[in-house]
């Protein structure tokens, strides 16, 4: 059977992002002012993509993270033999914090850019961008203003698309502002900030299946 799994890097992580940037022209046809971490996958990209818009438009970018799990009870989970299962449930983690002296003051008016390391199913996506639409309707009603009227605009960044049916879907206007570094079949990805044995064999590993996903 063949290897269904595909490594990847941390430099080849580093240049589809910059490849990315330059493709997309993020920092002209559009120019976040706010970056939003899923964590743990979007940490990394989101640190690497602040550099990129950094060098282009001088300005470091605030990011902000997000803690949001994709999970599904087994009944048996734990034990010996039982099979992974792809997650069907969303919840929080850790959210945008709008309180206190270290709060993000306003979401009106910005151009957010969601991060992440994979378009999977599409469910973690769609559910943080819905709750940030949530988020931004009450600012907009606390600043007596209607739906919409804030200007505000969400985009996507990932590091892999999967080529694959999506279980949930984005708005339109979202989906016109998103951004895959690459596209791949739908394959196990193995990223390097997951390895936990050898990094140097790891990175061996990507350079051998890298190509394959392009």
């Amino acid at each position: 059977m063949a290897d269904n799994k595909l490594y990847i890097s941390y430099n080849q992580i580093h240049q589809l992002i910059d490849d990315a940037v330059g493709g997309f022209s993020l920092g002209d046809s559009y120019s976040p002012d706010l970056m939003i971490a899923i964590g743990g996958g979007g940490f990394i990209p989101a640190r690497i993509l602040r550099s990129f818009l950094k060098a282009k438009n001088g300005r470091n970018i605030p990011i902000q993270a997000v803690g949001l799990s994709l999970y599904e009870e087994l009944p048996n989970a734990g034990q010996a033999g039982v099979p992974e299962a792809p997650g069907t449930q969303v919840t929080k983690t850790q959210w945008l914090n709008f309180g206190g002296a270290d709060s993000l003051v306003s979401l009106l008016g910005r151009k957010i850019l969601v991060v992440d390391e994979v378009d999977d199913s599409r469910k973690t996506l769609a559910y943080a961008v819905a709750e940030l639409q949530k988020d931004i309707r009450e600012q907009e009603k606390q600043a007596g203003m209607g739906a919409g009227e804030s200007g505000t605009e969400i985009g996507i960044f990932v590091v892999y698309n999967k080529d694959k049916p999506k279980v949930e879907e984005l708005p339109q206007d979202v989906m016109s502002r998103y951004y895959p570094a690459a596209t791949t079949p739908d394959r196990w990805l193995c990223f390097p900030w997951d390895c936990t044995s050898d990094i140097a064999e790891h990175t061996e590993r990507a350079k051998l299946s890298f190509g394959s996903s392009q």
